[in-house]
């Protein structure tokens, strides 16, 4: 058992809920996590969307995940994409996370190109994971989109951190 010299945490235990949302959302947001723009093109052209809900998922075979919500104007792209790349960002990139936060078009200052599978992409980050839609699954107000990795880079530097709010 502790000793009293140990500074104690406080908890609020709570049911998430509607009546909770915003506590939900808190409590969430303790854990930290990377920074990324996920980027396909559409019929009208190039689309990017900030997220952090990415992880790795399996080495055999290379599959990777992320979760949009249900409710972005710009879900159905994504959902419809047979290609996308995730984008990890630098610490230095936060301008690129609000850009894309804000707009499906911030590509405005990047030097973009197109990846074998017509996918907009840029070298100027952190690491990138070119894929193939795998998988999607319903979860909730969010799908879990499954992207099989048939292209990998990274660079060096520190990552873009989100948590509690904030970037760091």
């Amino acid at each position: 058992m502790p000793d009293g010299s140990l500074q104690k945490t406080l908890f609020e235990e709570f049911a998430p809920g509607a009546d909770t949302e915003r506590m939900f959302r808190d409590c969430l947001g303790r854990f930290a996590s990377g920074v990324t723009i996920v980027t396909a093109r559409t019929p009208q052209g190039y689309i990017g969307m900030t997220a952090n809900s990415f992880s790795s998922v399996s080495m055999e075979p290379p599959l990777v995940l992320w979760c949009p919500a249900k409710s972005s104007s710009r879900y159905s792209f994504f959902a419809g994409a047979a290609h996308f790349s995730i984008h990890v960002l630098r610490a230095d990139q936060e301008h690129v996370a609000r850009g894309f936060a804000r707009s499906g078009e911030a590509f405005d200052g990047l030097l973009v190109k197109e990846n074998a599978k017509g996918v907009p992409v840029f070298d100027d980050c952190l690491a990138r994971f070119d894929c193939a839609t795998y998988q999607i699954h319903d979860a909730g107000d969010h799908s879990i989109v499954l992207g099989k990795v048939w292209n990998a880079c990274f660079g060096v530097g520190e990552p873009l951190i989100f948590s509690q709010g904030r970037f760091s």
